[in-house]
């Protein structure tokens, strides 16, 4: 469920539009050297990511056409996008201090703890044709949202700084942000036919009955190791709800600082554009 080895694409019999997951793993110990540096250590990553943005920008491209003429992403544009995705991704949450690991420098990453799993299905061509109009309610709530973080950011870091470790409404509402975030760039990629939701977590029996729930959650932790994953299901308590709505506040104030698609202009620390079959970094 991350980047790593890709799921094939799901079975006829499984469910149609799975929102894509994001698993990260409890909030630990941090480094406060590492936190006191954090964004100056990932500007390689940066970078980097700024030149696969470009290349994503035109794969995204590529995949619209082909998904309107097939309802499907072709398997070469579909990793390479979900890969870039995941990439992104990580370095996200290293820079919103939800790890103290240091991202690699590769498209799939299965040992990394941030994992991203994107299943692919058919895709609606109309839904594709229309897919920019589409988006436009879910680009203001992540725009908004990213915006309001960083606008704070400086206050998160000294949080961190001073207390060695990630508070957990604090950990609850930032992963929730990069959620959305990931679930709005698979969906402008036509990486998965599902239109992003979850911002402010799950509700009970969103990953089904308890026992599929149960049988997900023992997949996860297979996975990922003991740590299992904080974030599927992610449930936020009330303190990290407030915390999300101080964030679309600060990002409101801010003017939202930009374009309200960063996936499509690249315009926070690490991200792009998204594409189509199944992918799961194992």
């Amino acid at each position: 469920m991350t980047e790593g080895p890709w799921a094939g694409p799901i079975p006829p019999s499984a469910p149609p539009e799975r929102l894509p997951q994001l698993d990260i793993p409890p909030p630990g110990p941090q480094r406060r050297l590492t936190v006191f540096f954090r964004l100056l250590l990932l500007v390689p990553h940066f970078v980097v990511l700024f030149f696969l943005h470009i290349a994503a920008w035109f794969a995204t491209i590529a995949t619209w056409f082909a998904a309107l003429a097939t309802a499907r992403v072709p398997d070469p544009l579909y990793r390479f996008l979900a890969g870039y995705l995941g990439w992104a991704t990580r370095v996200d949450a290293e820079a919103m201090l939800l790890v103290d690991r240091y991202p690699p420098f590769a498209l799939h990453a299965p040992g990394y703890p941030v994992r991203v799993e994107v299943t692919g299905d058919r895709l609606n061509r109309l839904a594709v044709l229309f897919r920019l109009i589409l988006l436009i309610p879910a680009l203001i709530v992540q725009a908004l949202a990213s915006s309001g973080w960083w606008a704070l950011g400086l206050i998160w870091w000294l949080i961190v700084l001073v207390m060695g470790r990630v508070p957990q409404p604090l950990f609850e509402a930032s992963a929730a942000v990069l959620r959305f975030r990931m679930r709005t760039g698979a969906y402008a990629m036509m990486l998965t036919p599902a239109y992003p939701k979850g911002f402010f977590g799950d509700r009970p029996g969103a990953l089904g009955t308890d026992a599929e729930e149960a049988e997900e959650v023992g997949r996860v932790t297979e996975n990922l190791g003991a740590s299992g994953s904080a974030t599927r299901p992610l449930v936020l308590g009330t303190p990290a709800t407030v915390l999300l709505v101080v964030f679309l506040l600060a990002g409101l104030a801010g003017g939202a600082s930009g374009s309200t698609s960063s996936y499509t202009t690249g315009d926070e620390p690490g991200r792009g554009p998204s594409p189509s079959p199944a992918v799961t970094d194992r």
